[in-house]
């Protein structure tokens, strides 16, 4: 139904737009797929800026021109809903993460937490929780095994999640917190039951700038269509029962 709306639209003289569009560094590989879907369907084109929420936040604060923001959390776009910088009811949750202890290493993460509790690893990495909501998933999950101190010297902190799934693909950390959705087939894993974290309910919103932009009302329509919902789910996110 949205391609049809879109298309629609594009033929009835609604002229295509380049837009600005802020995604998290998490749903990037998503992004990546919905990209193409959405711009051979509408005409529109995407620049598209990946990073941390936290950074996000700034830069929206100092005028940078996105249209569209992808957030990690829920608080970052709600944050700019306060401060007027959002369109009114344009949030919503597109996606719920999933966060895993993962090492490049297919031998060292074969039974859960005890990897952990061993401490037989030379770094653990994990997003800034200053900036990124999947850090902050990662220490209440350490806080609540009871590990956060006996680990916290082996720290080693990414800016966003791209880049702490970077330290530990590259061997620099033996295993981090990571998103589900950035682990192929490679390597070791446990997937961190729910109980252990909030959950991370992912919020895209219309920024101010986007208020006028078919493209980026459309693009978010479109993230909500059972075509893209399709496409976040094989990327290992959840989806809000009943929306």
């Amino acid at each position: 139904m949205l391609f049809i709306a879109v298309c629609w639209s594009v033929a009835h003289g609604v002229l295509a737009e380049d837009i600005n569009v802020a995604v998290a560094a998490n749903f990037m590989g998503a992004f990546n797929v919905l990209k193409p879907t959405f711009e051979q369907a509408s005409g529109h084109r995407l620049r598209v800026s990946s990073g941390s929420s936290g950074r996000f936040y700034a830069q929206i604060k100092n005028g940078a021109p996105f249209h569209v923001l992808f957030s990690a959390d829920q608080a970052t776009p709600a944050r700019l809903e306060v401060e007027e910088l959002t369109v009114a009811g344009s949030r919503f949750t597109y996606a719920i993460g999933a966060l895993a202890l993962w090492s490049a290493n297919p031998e060292l993460v074969v039974d859960g937490a005890q990897v952990l509790r061993r401490g037989d690893f030379n770094k653990l990495a994990l997003a800034n929780p200053r900036l990124a909501p999947y850090g902050v998933a990662a220490i209440e999950v350490l806080t609540n095994l009871g590990l956060r101190e006996a680990t916290e010297s082996k720290w080693v902190q990414g800016e966003n999640i791209a880049q702490t799934f970077q330290f530990v693909s590259t061997g620099n950390a033996d295993l981090g917190f990571v998103a589900l959705s950035q682990i192929g087939g490679q390597g070791s894993m446990w997937i961190i039951p729910s109980e252990f974290y909030q959950p991370i309910r992912q919020d895209a919103v219309l920024l101010r700038r986007g208020q006028t932009s078919q493209a980026a009302q459309d693009l978010l329509r479109f993230v909500r269509s059972s075509e893209a919902k399709a496409i976040i789910e094989t990327h290992g996110y959840g989806w809000p029962v009943g929306d």
